[in-house]
């Protein structure tokens, strides 16, 4: 991760930016290997708790509907309060949460505990992205952004890893017991973070200093359609991200008959591509500008998906899962970057928050909405579905206005 920074960062950056950075990538990990958690049990779960796919595939959406919760609440109060104190608080939500799953018995109590580790989760996110955007220079916060996650990245190989350790020996309830784990991040974060320069001074000057509201995402036309439309192609994102990522273990286990431990290794074919693919384009939108780089990765993606449709042996379905991680999920670490510039300080937490967390919560259902086409159709028809899914991200982006200015 400091060789990525390092990379990244067109000039030196200071000891209290690297730990922004770190501290920002390390949440986003831990957060992602809560996620991925999900993934690698799923297929246990429905065994163990004898549900369908379309009721398995309701446990990310409500995940994702805790997320538009936490978010939209977490999001206002670091507008309010302070970016590092509400971070700490998400994580500590979170953690304590998926760390409950060990006790879930019943399809409901796995609901239960998944929608309160959304509300953690889902503050989270704008808490550290503003961190980012408000200690970097402007030129700088696209490259950034991508580093956080790529270390999102790196939790979901650390779930990967963990889940083919625990999943044979402990099963699914041991597994999310490691989630207690982000608590430790906590103590680092209170000690060593403290509030950005910008929202500092943002806080003194009470003559221009407004309360973030909902409200203000909204305030013209012209705004309420970039809120809406940024909105719409974050749901895209998480449609594809969620669907395929909850998905890919239980089809590498039903097309080529290999254990969930062993599907959970495979996955980190996966997730270097994306890896990959965010490195990438971190640095062809800091070159080229993001709507630029935005349309390639689109483009592309629209096509990859069908990848997948066409392995028929382990190493064919390993070049597909590497391809379509780095088109389809490349694009994810841009979206904080381009929020943090197209909406100011004093409403940027509620803005990154309540963008990605609405499309969250509604590209969330992509998890069910798949698990339901699994259980009538064919594969074909599943990457059909995410292909039009990225059509629409592409034709929405090309109306966002302002999105030309952003580079």
């Amino acid at each position: 991760m400091e060789t990525l920074i390092k990379q990244h960062a067109s000039t030196s950056i200071s000891p209290y930016q690297r730990k922004v950075i770190m501290s920002s990538a390390a949440g986003f990990g831990l957060e992602n290997m809560d996620v991925m958690f999900l993934s690698f049990a799923l297929s246990s779960i429905i065994a163990t708790l004898h549900v369908s796919g379309t009721q398995a595939g309701l446990i990310a959406s409500v995940t994702n509907l805790g997320m538009l919760v936490g978010g939209v609440i977490f999001g206002l109060l670091a507008d309010r309060y302070g970016r590092v104190k509400v971070f700490s608080q998400t994580i500590f939500i979170f953690a304590i949460a998926t760390a409950a799953m060990y006790f879930a018995n019943t399809i409901w109590t796995v609901y239960l505990w998944r929608f309160v580790a959304g509300i953690g989760a889902g503050g989270e996110y704008g808490c550290g992205i503003a961190l980012i955007a408000e200690c970097f220079p402007q030129r700088q916060v696209g490259k950034m952004t991508s580093v956080a996650a790529i270390g999102g990245q790196i939790g979901a190989i650390l779930a990967a890893l963990l889940a083919a350790l625990i999943l044979p020996h402990f099963g699914w309830h041991g597994l999310f017991l490691c989630g207690v784990l982000p608590v430790i991040l906590i103590f680092f974060v209170r000690r060593h973070l403290k509030e950005s320069p910008a929202f500092t001074a943002l806080q003194q000057d009470k003559r221009t200093h407004q309360k973030a509201t909902i409200t203000a995402l909204f305030k013209t036309r012209r705004l309420a359609w970039q809120t809406t439309a940024l909105t719409i192609m974050v749901m895209v994102q998480i449609a594809g991200y969620f669907g395929l990522m909850n998905w890919l273990p239980a089809i590498m286990q039903q097309r080529l008959g290999i254990s969930a431990a062993s599907s959970s290794l495979w996955m980190i074919a996966t997730i270097i591509g994306m890896s990959l693919g965010m490195f990438v384009f971190g640095a062809i939108m800091d070159k080229f500008g993001a709507r630029r780089a935005f349309i390639i990765f689109l483009i592309i993606s629209a096509v990859a998906v069908f990848a997948i449709t066409l392995a028929n042996n382990q190493w064919t379905l390993l070049l597909a899962e590497v391809l379509i991680g780095f088109f389809s999920n490349g694009m994810y670490g841009g979206y904080g970057a381009v929020i943090s510039r197209l909406y100011p300080v004093e409403i940027r937490a509620t803005a990154n928050n309540t963008i990605m967390n609405v499309g969250r919560a509604v590209g969330g259902f992509s998890s069910m909405v798949i698990g339901f086409l699994m259980d009538r159709y064919n594969l074909l028809i599943v990457m059909l579905f995410l292909s039009l899914l990225y059509v629409l991200s592409l034709l929405t982006l090309l109306t966002i206005r302002n999105l030309r200015m952003v580079n």
